[in-house]
């Protein structure tokens, strides 16, 4: 419960409820869209350079190859099964589904560092790698969720081009480009951008944030008008990636404590990541669906009651 009320008062949740409220009085607050364009791109930057370095450092043996295809898996098979349980089950439109499904694909740093915090706690412990496990799933799924939502159901030469598009559009861009460039880099290049990548990066957050408050409970409306089928979503989607992504962990032969973390990621969902690449790569979904779900239902859901939950399948299934 303490980790839970600590990430529930950090300063990225706190500005974008500070957003929220300006929404709600109908303040005049307002970032200019260039502004917060070039704030996207830093952050996409930021999350894969950081990420890149993680990965050179954590080094790769056959233990960490097996957790990181875990993780490219899982962010390549998240949104889809997002995306259909969305179209199936609820009245969004393609354009929006695929927006939602690259949030749920993706995930949360926050989350990922409260479930860190548990496993601590209890003592349970876990793989260096694992931060580059969350490093990975980033970019597959945004690039999926775009691709689900540009799809027109067009064979051939069409869904290649569509593949192309996703693949290559900015903020995913960005993000795999910076990866690679963490990589090649190493600690050395962090320490080199270490004031503008590292050290700003929660300032910068914060104030996305804000911004993503007010863009979000500026239009909760078309959340309500929604309805209750895509609340419900956002309470049992979690549960959905939890299982599947402990399931894999077992199945590959995780410890505990990491098959704990892994079931996190699967179930977490993107305040950060996904938001930036959906707002440059898919400027006509609404924000005030899919921010709602993320940040209102799933989030506090994944940090009150869901980890220690997927703490307890982990070692369950493990025998731990």
């Amino acid at each position: 419960m303490s980790a839970a009320l600590d990430n529930l008062i950090s300063p990225a949740v706190l500005f974008f409820a500070l957003g929220a409220f300006a929404a709600w009085v109908r303040s005049d607050v307002a970032l200019p869209r260039p502004v917060a364009q070039a704030l996207g791109i830093y952050l996409m930057a930021a999350i894969g350079f950081k990420g890149g370095v993680q990965l050179r450092e954590a080094g790769i043996d056959g233990e960490a190859l097996l957790g990181l295809a875990a993780g490219l898996v899982l962010g390549m098979t998240l949104p889809v099964i997002a995306f259909a349980l969305l179209c199936r089950f609820t009245p969004v439109d393609r354009t929006n589904a695929g927006a939602i499904a690259a949030h749920y694909g993706s995930v949360s740093l926050v989350t990922f560092g409260a479930a860190l915090t548990l496993l601590e706690a209890v003592g349970e412990p876990t793989s260096g790698y694992m931060p580059a496990v969350l490093a990975l799933m980033e970019a597959p799924a945004i690039a999926v969720g775009v691709l689900l939502a540009r799809r027109s159901g067009a064979p051939g030469g069409a869904l290649g081009a569509q593949v192309r598009e996703a693949v290559t559009s900015g903020s995913v861009l960005v993000l795999i480009g910076a990866t690679v460039i963490g990589v090649v880099l190493g600690t050395e290049g962090r320490n080199d951008l270490d004031g503008f990548f590292i050290a700003p990066f929660a300032g910068v957050l914060a104030l996305y944030l804000l911004d993503m408050g007010l863009l979000a409970f500026g239009r909760i409306g078309a959340l309500r008008l929604a309805g209750w089928r895509l609340v419900a979503f956002a309470l049992y989607m979690p549960l959905v990636g939890g299982t599947v992504g402990a399931l894999l962990g077992w199945a590959i032969g995780m410890d505990a404590g990491d098959v704990a973390l892994l079931a996190t990621l699967a179930a977490s969902a993107s305040y950060i990541a996904a938001p930036a690449a959906m707002r440059i790569a898919l400027p006509e979904a609404d924000p005030g669906l899919s921010m709602p779900l993320v940040l209102a239902v799933t989030f506090p859901l994944n940090l009150i009651a869901g980890i220690p939950l997927y703490l307890a399948f982990a070692r369950l299934l493990t025998g731990g």
